[in-house]
């Protein structure tokens, strides 16, 4: 029997109204608010309808053909489509799909590659590195032994220079290149070079930027890295979760690392949604809409900067801004609820050689709504009046629910 959504939401209202109304108040959020975090996005429609399909009941652990359960067959189907979509997709000679985060498809290129007591390089967190780059509470930061390089004082760049001298310095077993608060495009071919000079693998952590190298709007690390690492979600507007992509000599690592190493069953119901979203990103449209929300992103950090916050770098090539708000008067923290409070919905993030924090922002939900770069400027004009304290939030959320009805995430 096929259950339309408005029958769904009518069998939980009188099911378990308590959660109903949980769910209720969270798509008034959304739809009543700005997502300007540089994580999130809305999926399609397709793809939450492969989250709540049958495959959300079925166990499967293991592969394609050699799952421990039985009554695999559909969910076997599902996983073949989204690895060949995936490889497809990004040029990978091999591809995991079952990964359920971005920091679980990390964990398994570790315990692919490494041995607990190795040194990995990696780009250190005050500078904008993930939490398994190395934090000291984070299973990255209990079982290896990780050496942090920076960005450049001046220009916010990674200072390549430094990277080469850690890296010659140390012999690490593996270099990470990535990072969640870094706006530019990371130089794929130099990290390669510096990992041979060492003797070194190379793991690519391209969790925010997977998805605008999908639309061909950022460039493509497959070709360099031994292992590449990635969120299914941000900009790729999938589900919650991880892939892995690497070349066929690592396959069997890969997977064995993933399960039976650090995971159990798949989660069928999100691999099926996995391959609706690399669908999606293998089309034309989506290509326009990775390079719109790179055009968004520029646009917005011009403006903010124009209204007199010093935007990371003087800019960005993706769809992840960082600023610093103090030259209006206010810190980083304060300045995320402040927002919020506007429905203005984004987070703080460290800044490189700075005491205090600052904003991390994104484009990529706003751009699935349909919005230009004409919306951005207003946005930030109105994030600038509410942290100078020039437009109360309440009147400034006022404004944002205007915008926001005007450019819907479910028009339907």
């Amino acid at each position: 029997m096929t259950v339309s959504p408005a029958l769904e939401a009518d069998l939980l209202r009188r099911q378990d109204p308590e959660l109903a109304d949980i769910l209720r108040g969270e798509r008034e959020r959304q739809r009543t608010t700005l997502q300007l975090s540089a994580a999130e996005n809305f999926t399609s429609p397709a793809v939450l309808a492969a989250l709540g399909s049958a495959l959300a009941n079925k166990y499967a652990e293991g592969y394609p053909g050699a799952r421990h359960h039985g009554g695999c067959a559909y969910a076997d189907a599902a996983e073949r489509l989204a690895v060949e979509r995936a490889k497809a997709l990004f040029g990978a000679e091999h591809a995991n799909v079952q990964a359920h985060s971005g920091s679980s498809a990390v964990l398994a290129a570790y315990a692919a590659l490494l041995r607990p007591g190795d040194t990995v390089l990696a780009l250190g967190l005050p500078h904008g590195g993930h939490l398994t780059h190395g934090a000291p509470g984070n299973f990255s930061g209990r079982w290896f032994r990780f050496v942090g390089y920076g960005v450049d004082a001046e220009s916010g760049l990674v200072d390549h220079d430094q990277v080469r001298s850690l890296a010659l310095t140390h012999r690490p077993k593996a270099i990470v290149c990535g990072s969640i608060a870094y706006p530019r495009h990371i130089d794929h071919g130099f990290f390669r070079e510096v990992a041979d000079e060492v003797g070194a693998h190379l793991i690519a952590d391209a969790a925010h930027p997977i998805g605008l190298v999908a639309g061909g709007a950022a460039p493509n690390p497959v070709p360099y890295a031994d292992i590449v690492c990635a969120t299914t979600h941000k900009v790729l507007r999938g589900p919650r979760g991880g892939m892995l992509l690497c070349r066929a000599e690592l396959a069997e690592r890969v997977d064995r690392a993933v399960f039976p190493f650090t995971q159990g069953g798949a989660q069928m119901h999100t691999v099926a949604a996995k391959a609706v979203a690399f669908g999606e990103a293998a089309t034309p449209a989506y290509t326009v809409y990775a390079h719109q929300t790179v055009a968004n992103a520029r646009a917005l950090a011009a403006a903010l900067a124009a209204e007199g916050l010093v935007v990371t770098t003087g800019g960005t090539d993706t769809h992840l801004i960082t600023a610093d708000p103090s030259p209006l008067g206010v810190d980083g923290r304060t300045a995320r609820g402040r927002l919020e409070a506007a429905g203005l919905v984004l987070e703080c993030c460290a800044l490189p050689h700075a005491d205090d924090r600052g904003l991390r922002l994104g484009t990529a939900a706003v751009t699935t709504q349909g919005m230009g770069t004409r919306e951005m400027t207003f946005v930030a004009g109105l994030l600038a009046s509410v942290l100078r304290g020039g437009t109360d939030p309440a009147r400034a959320r006022e404004d944002v629910r205007e915008l926001a009805a005007a450019f819907p995430p479910y028009p339907h």
